[in-house]
């Protein structure tokens, strides 16, 4: 632009034509509708984070990791020598702090249902447990305690298919399952030993029904028919108390995963105590000792190993103490414990084998449906993710930091 001697720039011709100088343009910072949102409707950008709707869990005050071992909200931030100035006098970027995108879960919670899914993991592990008493009892000439334990592993066997079955949807997805076998995936692995369990144990069952049908042919009575279905079935009842528990740790579910070397035990154990507890409870008397030797056996196993996932695990355990799961564990050990004394001391009794029996059965039950919402709590709550994701970085620097 010219410019006169003194400095003032010289007028600018007028696009009519008129000699005018032309003030500088303004530009209009009037407030638009647009203005002073984040992009959700009537929100305020610079509104508190922990008033907007939607946000919650690490977003908010007292609210995701800062609730455990996370730094609080009342500590003032760190900042570098200088008053929070560089060298050079400029002011410095302070330090991040985690939050999580509006107060969303990191990993995403698994699509299984309630019930259905922690009463497969219940019959199952009862189940499974029973073969394995029906058989034995087979061959130590207990009739009756083999066909209590052959009818409740049959009956559990089937009604765990059909919750499985319903959690999926329709039926024709469980037999997609068994397209493929894959030894690396635990749910394949899982559908080919619920399928022949169920088959066998099923089996065994029916054949044990058909003894007291006039109707039925005579070599389908065969005791060594029985016998075959029955010791078959036994050979996956152990893997089918296990093998639900490997598949929960096999997720990305913080409270599932971690405590994954004792949940196996947790289940096998608790299947033990299910499947010895029913057995008594319906056996006579003269014929259970296996079955309440068996009850008492899993019930220690499973409050031994419900100890350790409850307590070695950090904040990962913490989901396992609080809520719905807290009070149902709660409950849950309750009964075990008392369902265990009573078979040891009462057992030998038939209404302290019966009420023993419930309570170990009961609290079989709860320990499943615990475990099943401590992780999906977990899974919905950022700082279950992050907190031992931090720790694990901590730790592998001062291992680095004394090894270096």
């Amino acid at each position: 632009m010219a410019r006169h001697a003194d400095g003032t720039p010289e007028p600018v011709d007028h696009p009519h034509g008129r000699g005018e100088q032309l003030p500088a343009p303004e530009l209009d910072h009037g407030a638009t509708p647009e203005m002073g949102t984040s992009g959700r409707p009537h929100e305020a950008v610079d509104a508190p984070l922990d008033h907007r709707p939607g946000t919650s869990g690490v977003a908010t005050p007292g609210g995701g990791w800062r609730r455990a071992d996370g730094p609080s909200l009342k500590r003032e931030r760190r900042k570098r020598k200088g008053g929070g100035r560089g060298r050079d006098g400029d002011p410095t970027v302070e330090d991040a702090e985690f939050q999580s995108y509006y107060g969303r879960q990191i990993v995403k919670s698994a699509v299984w249902k309630t019930p259905d899914v922690p009463l497969y993991l219940f019959l199952g592990g009862a189940a499974g447990s029973s073969a394995v008493l029906g058989a034995a009892a087979e061959f130590t000439d207990r009739p009756a305690l083999a066909r209590t334990a052959h009818l409740i592993a049959g009956g559990g066997a089937i009604a765990s298919v059909g919750f499985l079955i319903h959690d999926l949807g329709r039926p024709e997805r469980f037999l997609h399952m068994l397209r493929v076998f894959k030894p690396t995936s635990p749910l394949s692995v899982g559908s080919y030993i619920l399928s022949p369990f169920s088959a066998l144990t099923g089996a065994a069952a029916a054949l044990t029904i058909a003894e007291n049908l006039s109707w039925v042919p005579g070599w389908v009575k065969a005791p060594w028919l029985r016998k075959t279905a029955g010791v078959g079935g036994a050979v996956f009842g152990g893997p089918m108390a296990a093998y639900t528990a490997v598949l929960l740790a096999n997720t990305a579910t913080p409270s599932w995963h971690e405590p994954g070397n004792q949940l196996p035990f947790v289940f096998t154990g608790s299947g033990l105590a299910a499947g010895g507890g029913l057995c008594m409870a319906f056996t006579p008397v003269d014929q259970a000792s296996p079955a309440r030797k068996a009850a008492v056996v899993g019930a220690a196993v499973e409050l031994a190993a419900m100890h350790k996932v409850e307590h070695d695990h950090g904040i990962v355990s913490e989901p396992f103490h609080i809520g719905r799961a807290g009070k149902l564990l709660r409950i849950a050990k309750a009964c075990t414990a008392a369902g265990a004394v009573g078979a040891a001391v009462l057992g030998g009794r038939r209404w302290g084998a019966v009420a023993s029996g419930a309570l170990l059965a009961a609290g079989s039950a709860l320990t499943r449906f615990g475990v099943f919402d401590a992780g999906m709590a977990s899974s919905k709550d950022p700082k279950y993710v992050v907190v031992p994701q931090r720790e694990r970085l901590a730790a592998r620097a001062a291992a680095e930091a004394s090894t270096g």
